[in-house]
């Protein structure tokens, strides 16, 4: 179950497939636009109504382009997000009674728990970012950095809280359809449930904080299923007719004005002697001229590869896709913890700078560029870094978790 944009829901494709491959029957419970996300992988489908692009488009969701990255931001998205959960709940509820256990994404676990709790099913927590508080850094969500190290867990903390008020409105319905009783308004940290929470990330990337409790593991990266071995025609022809493009895209970021940002990073690139592949995404760019294409969706994983370096907005989906192609990356975070990504890119020397979008002119991105094409340390580190990652078998603990139910 998870909810979110594509990179909330990719990761779980492969994960999926791969429980499939070891026996399991399998039903991904996301948002419906995402169902062809699946195919060919075995993994079961379960349509949640709420469409994530229709909400970033509504007024309510366009009012989150007017903001910065920071508390008041995730206030706003969490406020969005509030207003819509309750529309999910019957389906989740549905696609639960039909199951045996319930893996949780950590965008819908405070309502999977009631849910599990309430049909007697097992569950665990299946996390693409660091979710728990720690000293070492603060809460991914709003933009890492640091605080101090009790700064770093109050933040930690109050993002939980944060999290949890989204579902305060459902939950105690949910609780009482199923029976239970309504839970405590509120308690303090050490009488809360013990969870065991997989993160799906390498921890060459971001090692396992040292004051995490036991139950909180970092497995290595769980790859999207890849759905083909061939990259479209007309974008094969373009990679084979001249020296390897730079790829630019968004993901599911929206922007306000996607012309203008388009005509910038295309004259980036010309500026710095490059050819692009512009992903159109979400936020609807788009470029043209021989040495310009603009694809839509193709895979990461057998494109990034064959680019001269990625320009990304650091999504966690994006930022794996990155590591483990090997490419120098020129991150533009936007909001919430892709400035978390972006800085660890550069302190792991795969990326030069972190170029956050706000700043992005046609000299910065140019500049930008130049430093992560022409610079061979960048391109050797990433190269270095992905050869490691690739060893990682972060599916692999996670069949091995759910297996032990299955042997009880």
């Amino acid at each position: 179950m998870t909810a979110g944009s594509r990179g909330d829901v990719a990761p779980f494709t492969g994960l999926g497939h791969a429980l499939v491959c070891a026996g399991h029957e399998v039903t991904l419970v996301t948002h419906a636009r995402f169902a062809p996300l699946v195919a060919g992988s075995g993994v079961g489908f379960h349509a949640l109504p709420v469409d994530p692009l229709a909400e970033l488009e509504s007024e309510r969701g366009r009012g989150l382009h007017r903001s910065a990255t920071g508390p008041g931001k995730l206030l706003r998205m969490a406020r969005m997000a509030r207003a819509v959960v309750g529309r999910m709940t019957d389906d989740l509820l549905t696609a639960a009674r039909s199951s045996d256990a319930l893996l949780l994404s950590a965008s819908l676990a405070p309502l999977g728990h009631a849910i599990a709790e309430g049909l007697s099913l097992p569950s665990l927590d299946l996390a693409l970012q660091p979710v728990a508080p720690t000293r070492e850094f603060a809460p991914p969500l709003l933009g890492g950095g640091s605080w101090g190290a009790v700064g770093n867990r109050l933040a930690g903390h109050g993002v939980g809280l944060a999290v949890e008020r989204i579902f305060a409105p459902v939950v105690p319905t949910v609780r009482a359809r199923l029976g239970l009783p309504a839970a405590p308004r509120a308690l303090p940290a050490r009488r809360r449930p013990v969870r065991p929470v997989l993160h799906g990330f390498s921890p060459l990337v971001v090692p396992r904080p040292r004051d995490w409790r036991a139950e909180l593991d970092v497995t290595g990266y769980w790859w999207p299923y890849d759905r083909g071995t061939r990259l479209p025609s007309a974008l094969r022809e373009f990679l084979d007719a001249g020296p390897p493009p730079v790829f630019v895209g968004l993901g599911s970021a929206t922007v306000p004005d996607p012309r203008r940002l388009s005509a910038e990073i295309v004259r980036a690139l010309r500026r710095a002697g490059l050819r692009g592949v512009i992903q159109r995404g979400w936020a609807g760019l788009e470029a043209d001229g021989d040495d310009m294409l603009t694809v839509d969706d193709v895979p990461h994983a057998l494109l990034f590869p064959e680019t001269a370096a990625v320009v990304h907005h650091c999504g966690a989906g994006t930022t794996a896709a990155g590591v483990r192609a090997g490419a120098p990356a020129v991150p533009v975070p936007i909001q919430f913890d892709e400035t978390f990504w972006a800085d660890r890119l550069v302190s792991l020397g795969v990326a030069p700078t972190s170029l956050p979008l706000r700043r992005l002119t046609a000299d910065t991105l140019a500049a930008a560029l130049a430093q992560a094409v022409r610079a061979p340390e960048h391109r050797a580190r990433a190269r270095e870094l992905a050869a490691r990652v690739r060893t990682e078998d972060g599916t692999g603990r996670v069949v091995e978790a759910v297996g032990r139910w299955s042997s009880t």
